[in-house]
């Protein structure tokens, strides 16, 4: 249907327009998507086979939607990928404040134009992108923010009485009329707002003060709840999740890779980071399985959740850390290091929820723990297990690399190191390079410096060596050679 040669009511009918509710709507494009193989909620990783099926059961049900879930769980965004499903463009009476549907007006400005202009009332044409309203449920949202009020100052320049219902002043909902409206964190919203609600979801009325108003809404609601608020904040009322058809859980990533992908979509990266800055596969994996190991710590209130924004703001910070660190350095370009998840850590302190151990411990002490678990958590899948007790005369792949420690000592990776200096000290530890080539011979040569710190890291927190923080970066040891060298001196 051409929109734009259509301006009035009498040609909308010529073009043989047929009006329907948004639920249908939804419905109809989604079953002719799904028999194309269309994707509509793109973007959206680990959802194929759980939370979409399910929403898209809700949708062909025409059901009121609640999603909830913890934080960071994309159910926003699924709400606004819902509009994919609108009809490109719909009708509506000209001027009208509420998207008067041409042959169902329900307001009286809509219902009086088309009463004195007949075929000739002015029609415009709303775009799916217009046809959707969010509201962010917080403890000060009145009903007449949501439903409306009588508007004095209105009364007064068009010198009507108070029971003329032209002094309404419409709230947010009856204005996103033919829309998909989303009130996000709802247990958030007082219950005495969540009441008034009521016979929006039910009869689809909304009523505004003493006026005998009826006005039957066509809406798409879509409501985000966090499952930490039923106790810490607040709670949906009983009738009005009665009223809601389908409640459906969200979840976080199942898997590492998953992860990988929503981060790698979701950061925001300066074009020279990219272009710049080489970051090893093994540094992705790591610093998603920070967040992996977040959601299990004991440190971490785990019902509180750990968001996928921990992992989007911690790549930025790893790509920036190595980006300062190459500016300094004089390098134009550089590689993702180690020692460079040490800017991660305000990206970590400032997702988390402590508990009281680890509000005990500090943010900072757990930051690092989770670094130091996620490495003991990828380490096995590349190189073989260290063992944890140790027979007199058994041997291990890691001998050679804490005899070399014993006999040389201190070994220092500092921060303002560039690349070929940062190179030629890893190359120093012999059995280090040779212990990569044998275990990770097909790795790329790009990849195999953040390797070979990812072994000596490792291999701390195993307590085969030591490593300290210092002003200028890190220094690895072997505790027990340190030991016996500072007896023999003293």
């Amino acid at each position: 249907m051409d929109h734009n040669s259509i301006r009035t009511l009498g040609a909308l009918k010529k073009a043989g327009y047929q009006s329907k509710s948004i639920k249908d709507e939804l419905r109809d494009n989604l079953i002719a998507n799904i028999k194309e193989g269309k994707q509509v909620f793109e973007g959206v990783w680990g959802y194929e086979n759980s939370v979409i099926p399910e929403l898209e059961t809700a949708i062909l049900s025409r059901h009121n939607i609640n999603l909830l879930g913890l934080r960071g769980q994309a159910k926003t965004r699924l709400a606004r990928l819902m509009v994919k499903l609108l009809d490109e463009y719909i009708p509506v009476v000209e001027g009208s404040e509420i998207n008067d549907d041409p042959f169902n007006p329900l307001s009286r400005y809509a219902v009086n134009l088309i009463e004195e202009k007949g075929d000739d009332t002015p029609i415009s044409w709303l775009h799916r992108d217009e046809r959707f309203s969010e509201k962010l449920a917080t403890p000060d949202v009145t009903v007449a923010d949501l439903i409306g009020d009588v508007d004095p100052i209105k009364a007064a320049n068009l010198r009507l009485s108070y029971a003329d219902d032209r002094v309404i002043h419409f709230g947010m909902i009856p204005r996103a009329n033919r829309s998909i409206f989303v009130i996000n964190e709802l247990p958030d919203l007082q219950a005495r707002i969540q009441v008034s609600l009521f016979n929006i979801l039910q009869e689809g009325d909304i009523q505004i003060r003493g006026f005998k108003l009826r006005l039957p809404l066509d809406m798409q609601f879509v409501f985000t709840a966090n499952p930490e608020d039923y106790t810490n904040r607040g709670s949906i009322v009983t009738p009005l999740k009665d009223r809601i058809g389908s409640q459906i859980l969200t979840h976080y990533p199942e898997d590492v890779t998953t992860a990988q992908q929503i981060t790698e979509q979701e950061a925001t990266l300066d074009s020279e980071q990219e272009q710049n800055i080489y970051v090893p596969d093994l540094a992705k994996k790591l610093l998603e399985q920070i967040s992996f190991q977040a959601r299990k710590s004991p440190y971490i209130d785990t019902k509180s959740g750990v968001s996928a924004r921990m992992s989007i703001t911690g790549y930025e910070n790893l790509l920036s850390t190595a980006e300062r660190r190459s500016i300094l350095s004089g390098d134009i370009k550089t590689k993702v290091r180690l020692s460079d998840f040490v800017g991660v850590t305000p990206a970590i302190i400032g997702k988390v929820e402590l508990v009281y151990e680890g509000e005990q411990e500090g943010s900072v002490f757990v930051a690092r723990t989770l670094l130091g678990e996620s490495i003991k958590a990828l380490f096995s899948e590349y190189f073989p297990e260290i063992p944890k007790l140790e027979h007199k005369d058994a041997e291990t792949p890691y001998d050679g690399i804490i005899e070399w420690f014993f006999e040389e000592g201190n070994f220092e990776l500092l921060d303002d190191m560039n690349d070929a200096e940062y190179q030629n000290a890893l190359k120093d530890i012999r059995p280090l390079t040779k212990l990569v080539d044998k275990y990770q011979n097909g790795t790329p040569d790009a990849d195999k410096d953040f390797l070979k710190e990812f072994v000596l890291w490792a291999l701390v927190e195993h307590k085969k060596l030591d490593k300290k923080r210092f002003t200028q970066g890190f220094k690895f040891n072997d505790p027990y050679g340190s030991y016996i060298r500072n007896i023999n001196q003293s």
